[in-house]
């Protein structure tokens, strides 16, 4: 019987230019998380022995290398660690269904500006929050990870286009600011 070997969807790779590093994060298990109709408590005492509670709207919290990301009402990604056992949520492993791009740099929200269609200045989108939105034509959640750093995560499939989406916008931040690519 032949063996499977997990590869990530972008084999590791990197790039820096102009002062803004893209590279692809490995998060380790991704899990969705969704609360049954009346459940709500019960996950919550699930989720206590992680130190985390369930997210509010357009946020993520993160402790020990742990993230619970909220994606939807009553939905969430535990990204990090196996789920412990959560009664009353459908609970379904993502982890090779999404890819993780971890964009930094002072000029990271000037490259996402010309992808996404949202606010992403820090006054707006302050560092602990998410968005469910589009980059360019593909659909992604997005968290702001720090003041000068977000995460993209987007469909596994759509990991090269995003890549290439992302690479185009830092060239052309990159000649705005002058340099040569």
């Amino acid at each position: 019987m032949p063996e499977l070997i997990a590869k990530s969807a972008l084999d590791g790779r990197s790039l820096t230019l102009a002062g803004v590093t893209l590279i692809e994060a490995a998060v380790g298990p991704i899990t969705s998380i969704a609360i049954l109709p009346g459940a709500a408590k019960s996950v919550v005492r699930g989720l206590k022995p992680l130190g985390l509670a369930f997210p509010a709207p357009q946020h993520f919290a993160e402790k020990a290398g742990v993230r619970i990301v909220w994606t939807g009402r009553d939905q969430a990604f535990l990204i990090g660690i196996a789920p412990p056992a959560l009664d009353g949520a459908a609970v379904t492993d993502q982890s090779d269904g999404w890819t993780v791009l971890a964009l930094s740099g002072t000029a990271a929200v000037d490259v996402l500006a010309r992808l996404v269609p949202m606010d992403l200045r820090l006054a707006a989108f302050p560092v602990g929050r998410v968005l469910r939105t589009q980059v360019n034509h593909m659909n992604a959640v997005i968290l702001r990870t720090g003041t000068y750093a977000v995460e993209i995560m987007v469909f596994r499939s759509m990991a090269r286009t995003a890549w290439h989406e992302v690479r185009t916008a830092m060239e052309m931040v990159a000649a705005r600011s002058g340099i040569k690519i």
